[in-house]
């Protein structure tokens, strides 16, 4: 039987790995077998973590304490992980816990949101992805959102960003699909996380069900080769648009209406 680790090779990445999806994603890499690398700003918590996942799988565990948004990060993660082969790497930080229009947030805010969720992720595409395409294996996750498929209110930036990483995800595995990379833009909607959570909670909650990040998890990893684009939820989880042949300018009024941007996702 083919794993995980023969397929692609024995460590995993998890950027933004100490709860939510990256949790999901830490656990159901170990379950297969994979060693993990996981990656956030809280310290304790992230420890904390790590001993469960070490005690649940047996698998062995790195920790790296680093703000994804900060200019050096990739090249610290590189350094930290330089003795390692990455065969799979989850970027999954990126989320916007925080529900305001555009001109009410900070530009430092939009700034450092816009270097976590586009140059980080380039540069982590870069570091780690070049490794994997001279070996002839690998595969990259790169965790968006719904809000990628067009502009909405309360999601200027987050929306753009988002849609920078699908782009870059589907671009990715035009280029690298041939050579034994496998990339997948992973699309989720409204799934039950903390950022999710902090987001929808002080506004009474999300209207419908919310997507099991272990399900998410699970799914994206049964379907590396299924790339460029997999949107969990979806009947057809690789069409696309689901606003299909709707006018941009009807895309956006639907994203906008009743202020559905305050469902950031990843």
């Amino acid at each position: 039987m083919t794993t995980l680790t023969s397929k692609y090779g024995p460590w995993g990445v998890i950027a933004g790995g100490s709860d939510g999806v990256g949790a999901a994603f830490a656990h159901a890499l170990a379950a297969r077998g994979m060693n993990v690398v996981l990656v956030a700003r809280r310290a304790p918590v992230l420890a904390a973590f790590a001993d469960e996942v070490r005690a649940r799988h047996g698998v062995e565990v790195r920790t790296v304490v680093l703000d994804l948004a900060g200019a050096q990060a990739m090249a610290d993660l590189e350094r930290a992980t330089a003795d390692l082969e990455i065969g799979l790497f989850v970027y999954n930080a990126g989320g916007d816990d925080s529900s305001a229009a555009f001109l009410d947030k900070d530009l430092h805010t939009h700034l450092n949101l816009v270097h976590r969720n586009c140059a980080s992720v380039l540069e982590a595409a870069y570091r780690f992805g070049a490794p994997m395409v001279a070996r002839g294996r690998g595969a990259m996750v790169l965790v968006t959102s719904g809000a990628a498929w067009a502009g909405g209110a309360m999601l200027a930036a987050y929306g753009a960003t988002k849609a920078f990483d699908l782009i870059l995800a589907e671009g990715l595995w035009a280029e690298w699909h041939t050579s034994g990379v496998e990339v997948l833009g992973l699309v989720l909607g409204a799934t039950d996380t903390p950022s999710m959570h902090r987001v929808l909670d002080p506004v009474g909650g999300h209207a419908g069900d919310l997507a099991d990040p272990d399900d998410v998890a699970r799914e994206a990893l049964d379907h590396l080769a299924d790339g460029p684009t997999w949107i969990f939820g979806q009947k057809t989880a690789t069409s696309g648009s689901p606003f299909g042949a709707m006018s941009r300018r009807d895309a956006v009024l639907m994203m906008s209406r009743g202020k559905a941007g305050r469902a950031t996702t990843s």
